[in-house]
């Protein structure tokens, strides 16, 4: 199993540095998020500063951007990553897309699947060198000039991973993705029966296997090299926990363990501050059903028992200011977890 490091993106000095720090420490990856600042920046010096490393956005918000723009920043990236780079895909939610990016709102799974498409074939126009002809229900393009078309780089084709949590969204990941990133607000029982499941059948719609798709799962993660750094951890994972169960669109779990109930209870708090009591609500007891608790020395085992044989690469979900460095055994214990995935595709 891979094992990936979230890298700070409010500043790309540190960036820079605890890219290093985790390919020093034997990771398999770092990637950035989109929230308060962007993905791209981050990932461009953490390419400078490393030489091993898998570089890549977790996720980069699609329908804001148009298929070229994503397609330009996801190809500069693989040029000075030389070919290390691994492009994320988001949705967001449809308040975020019309009240926070102003756009209109369409389904997502159908769009992704276009957007996706859509990208490619503007890879493939620079790669090869071929005209520019790719038309769906979304995007209609045909024009990439010389001025504007980038030179081949000779490289494989960038893995491109969607984010997914409802069925929709699993089965277009699973017909077109090379990768799927799923949610840390997850528990094992939802990953085996719910998520897999409608990945599986995407796989079934291309004609591919569960092979062809790597599956990272986010994983909420309390540890530390003592009791005392886990307790602390394990508070900062139950904000986070309350947090998702106060959010609808993380339901579906909720409802496959039958605790809908404490999502309507949360669901008022956010709009009226009240952050403490929120997690005050989430017990020991739901702490341990979505996290995976424990010192260094116990924590390879239970990611091996939640994760074994269902999960390729594990985002590890923990505090950007995480040092990377004692982490480096529990890393080591992570990569012996056999995984299902054999490779991207390495042919255009």
């Amino acid at each position: 199993m891979r094992v990936v490091y979230h890298l700070p993106n409010d500043d790309l000095r540190q960036a820079q540095s605890e890219a290093a720090a985790a390919e020093a420490a034997g990771f398999d990856g770092v990637v950035a998020l989109e929230n308060a600042h962007g993905p791209f920046p981050p990932l461009a010096v953490a390419a400078l500063a490393t030489a091993r490393v898998q570089i890549g956005t977790a996720v980069a918000i699609a329908f804001p951007r148009s298929p070229t723009i994503t397609a330009h920043a996801a190809w500069d990236l693989n040029k000075a990553s030389d070919g290390r780079f691994y492009l994320g895909l988001g949705s967001q939610v449809k308040g975020h897309n019309e009240r926070r990016y102003g756009i209109p709102w369409t389904p997502p799974a159908p769009r992704m699947r276009d957007y996706i498409g859509a990208v490619r074939a503007v890879w493939r126009a620079w790669e090869t060198e071929e005209p520019l002809d790719y038309h769906s229900d979304s995007y209609d393009l045909t024009l990439t000039t010389p001025n504007f078309s980038p030179r081949p780089l000779g490289l494989p084709p960038i893995p491109i991973a969607m984010s997914a949590v409802g069925p929709a969204m699993l089965r277009v990941a699973g017909e077109v993705a090379d990768g799927v990133r799923l949610h840390p607000f997850s528990t094992r029982r939802y990953l085996q029966e719910a998520s897999l499941v409608r990945i599986g059948e995407g796989l079934e719609r291309s004609g591919r296997m569960r092979s062809d798709i790597e599956v990272v799962s986010g994983a909420f993660v309390a540890t530390g090299a003592r009791n005392e750094a886990v307790a602390k951890m394990r508070e900062y994972i139950r904000f986070r926990i309350a947090f998702y169960c106060s959010t609808r669109a993380y339901w579906h779990v909720l409802r496959l363990h039958d605790m809908e109930e404490l999502g309507e209870k949360l669901r008022p708090l956010p709009a009226q501050g009240r952050w403490d009591e929120m997690a005050a609500m989430i017990s020991d007891d739901v702490v341990e059903l979505f996290a995976v608790v424990g010192t260094h020395d116990e924590i390879g085992a239970k990611i091996a028992d939640r994760y074994g044989g269902l999960a390729d690469t594990l985002s590890l979900f923990i505090p950007t200011d995480t040092d990377p460095g004692p982490l480096r055994e529990v890393a080591r214990d992570i990569q012996r977890i056999p995984t299902p995935f054999t490779g991207y595709k390495s042919e255009w």
